[in-house]
């Protein structure tokens, strides 16, 4: 059978925020990348910091492979009125390493427990529309090993065929040319290499990264 398609490596492009009035009560969405539990923490300490005048500062965050780590608050919200919705936006749309915190100022009107479902849900939704969204893709990093005499040509090569020539060391053996191979991609490098230098050059795995590249139907690479 078919092994399903991974999941794509989501997170958001940048950090932001977005703003929402619902009779009379502002929502403030405020969106971090943070890398682990510790960063998402200081980001919500600081926010409440910020806003310590506001009624509420709600949270939810997602962090680590396939969604490890999650955890949400209402803040004195209703109990799953507020920070369960944020943390069901950032499951649904995928996104990891990402922590939300909703400010609501109140405004004397109470919207009940589905009110506040849609508004604290509302205002994390368009505030990831607001800074969109990127897809990380792991790059293997090769150590291309070639002669002086054809590096040149070579060097030329890889960059028509699209593959990302990061640096070139030139040494007494010859030249070393860094390329970055998505992962999926290594089989056919190895065989588009033995064919454009005749058999001549060899690449050896040196380490990896990761690129991004906006999360749409056609996108393009962010240098």
């Amino acid at each position: 059978m078919p092994q399903p398609a991974a999941k794509p490596d989501l997170t958001i492009r940048a950090d932001g925020s977005h703003e929402i009035e619902v009779k009379r009560s502002r929502f403030i969405c405020h969106l971090a990348r943070v890398g682990d539990e510790a960063a998402a923490q200081e980001f919500i300490a600081g926010i409440r910091k910020r806003y310590w005048d506001a009624r509420h500062n709600c949270t939810a965050f997602v962090i680590g492979a396939e969604q490890r780590r999650e955890r949400s608050s209402d803040d004195g919200e209703p109990a799953g009125t507020a920070g369960v919705p944020m943390l069901e936006v950032l499951r649904r749309r995928g996104v990891t390493d990402t922590v939300a915190v909703v400010t609501r100022y109140f405004g004397g009107v109470l919207l009940g427990a589905g009110g506040l479902v849609r508004a604290y849900g509302g205002v994390v939704s368009a505030a990831l529309d607001e800074v969109g969204l990127v897809e990380r893709r792991p790059v293997a990093l090769l150590a291309v090993a070639a002669d002086h005499t054809r590096a040149g040509r070579l060097e030329n090569e890889l960059r028509a065929a699209g593959y990302a020539v990061r640096e070139l060391h030139y040494e007494a053996a010859g030249v070393r040319i860094e390329v970055g191979v998505p992962e999926p991609d290594l089989a056919g490098f190895h065989t588009w290499l033995a064919e454009a230098s005749g058999g001549t050059a060899t690449a050896v795995p040196t380490g990896h990264f990761h690129i991004e590249v906006p999360w749409s139907d056609s996108p393009e690479v962010i240098r």
